[in-house]
């Protein structure tokens, strides 16, 4: 395998380092943009890409750029994905290029688009060694707007003219700088919406027992999700419900609410622990709305499954690694809570996704806190490990 070889994947990462300024001043201009449409980013990505002898192709329900790069000689497919976009998140840090527009990269979006262009140049390098292709796939709305499944649909997975024989994807996050952190099976929960609404009798504030007041009976309901959940539920099958927005009255401090809706989500990871909440939790609620003779609607809506990483590419996938990064790579044994659209990737294509920590700090704050801050020296692992792990599917496929 050439990619377990130890002397290649030095060079490897030498050849990477050697990106590392341009990588991390491209990272540092990337405009914070939210959702599907990222014009600005898109014009950077191509920009960024422009000279490696790409077949580029953009979206056109999206800003997203697909780039594939064809080897020396013809063989299997493989597919390097990063998201793009920001979260809509006013940047609390004081860095000198942070986000001025109410917009950030709090997810680290930012690094993902600069580490897989480090890539792209990579492979460009080895092209007359690769046999095969890669899909290089710049992804908009991973941020809750399912643009993973958008790009598939518009053709993402077949871009090179056969399928990918395997997908690899990395994202950083606050853990230990350097340190690749991914297992085989579940690596992220599925992300369900859910919606309450309750509906009682408003009034007087001053004569709550001519009401039936739904503002209680709506505390009262979260606080039963926190005990449902760790009563109903054996604590090593993981599920979190958390009740995000409360919205009710109108201001008026002496009205007392009609109606109040509770928005917020739930996390799982075995689709069966989900079935069985989509069964459960409505009936929890709407018994006790009705023992305050209140009326009640419960919706559940999945947005992403789970990202399951293929057993078989994902411990090949760390092999690769440490062949070249040793014992920073780790094999967790648990998934995240968190979700991902590259789930979406992982239903159709045997996929691996690896966290890769660039804290800048021991207490450094997490994803998706305005006080989010990623160690951008990290983009030289980011781009080669992306690489290794390309240049090795493809070898393992020719086998």
């Amino acid at each position: 395998m050439v990619s377990s070889n130890a002397d290649f994947g030095a060079r490897i990462v030498a050849s990477a380092e050697a990106l590392v300024p341009d990588l991390v001043e491209l990272r540092r201009s990337i405009h914070a943009e939210l959702g599907l449409h990222l014009p600005a980013t898109q014009r950077r990505v191509i920009e960024a890409l422009s000279g490696l002898d790409l077949e580029i192709t953009e979206g056109r329900s999206l800003s997203s750029v697909t780039a594939v790069l064809r080897g020396g000689r013809p063989g299997p497919t493989v597919l390097l994905r990063a998201d793009m976009d920001a979260l809509p998140i006013t940047e609390a840090t004081d860095v000198p290029y942070r986000s001025e527009n109410g917009a950030m990269h709090a997810c680290g979006h930012d690094l993902h688009v600069a580490g897989l262009v480090g890539a792209a140049r990579l492979l460009s390098m080895h092209r007359s060694d690769l046999t095969g292709t890669v899909i290089l796939m710049f992804q908009p709305g991973e941020e809750g707007h399912g643009g993973a499944r958008l790009m598939i649909d518009e053709g993402v997975l077949d871009a090179a003219g056969s399928r990918p024989v395997a997908a690899y994807a990395i994202h950083v996050g606050n853990a230990p700088r350097g340190i690749f952190l991914t297992r085989p099976g579940a690596v992220t929960a599925s992300s369900t919406h859910l919606t309450i609404a309750l509906l009682g009798r408003g009034g007087h504030g001053s004569r709550p027992h001519e009401t039936l007041d739904p503002v209680p009976v709506a505390a009262e309901i979260v606080l039963a999700l926190q005990t449902y959940t760790a009563r109903r539920f054996d604590a090593f099958d993981p599920v979190v419900i958390s009740v995000t927005n409360v919205t009710a009255g109108t201001g008026v401090d002496n009205v007392i609410a009609e109606r109040v809706t509770m928005t917020g989500t739930v996390r799982t990871v075995d689709p069966n622990t989900l079935s069985r909440i989509e069964h459960e939790l409505p009936r929890l609620v709407e018994g006790i709305a009705a023992a305050h003779g209140l009326k009640s609607t419960v919706a559940l809506d999945t947005g992403y499954p789970s990202v399951v990483n293929d057993d078989t590419v994902t411990r090949r996938a760390m092999e690769t690694l440490r062949g070249t990064f040793g014992p920073r790579v780790v094999e967790v044994p648990r998934p995240t809570m968190g979700a991902e659209d590259f789930s979406f990737i992982s239903q159709q294509v045997p996929t691996t996704m690896v966290l890769l920590g660039a804290a800048t700090s021991d207490d450094a704050a997490p994803n998706h806190s305005p006080d989010a801050a990623f160690d951008d020296s990290v983009l030289g692992d980011q781009a080669a490990a992306l690489a290794l792990l390309a240049i090795d599917a493809l070898a393992a496929a020719r086998a």
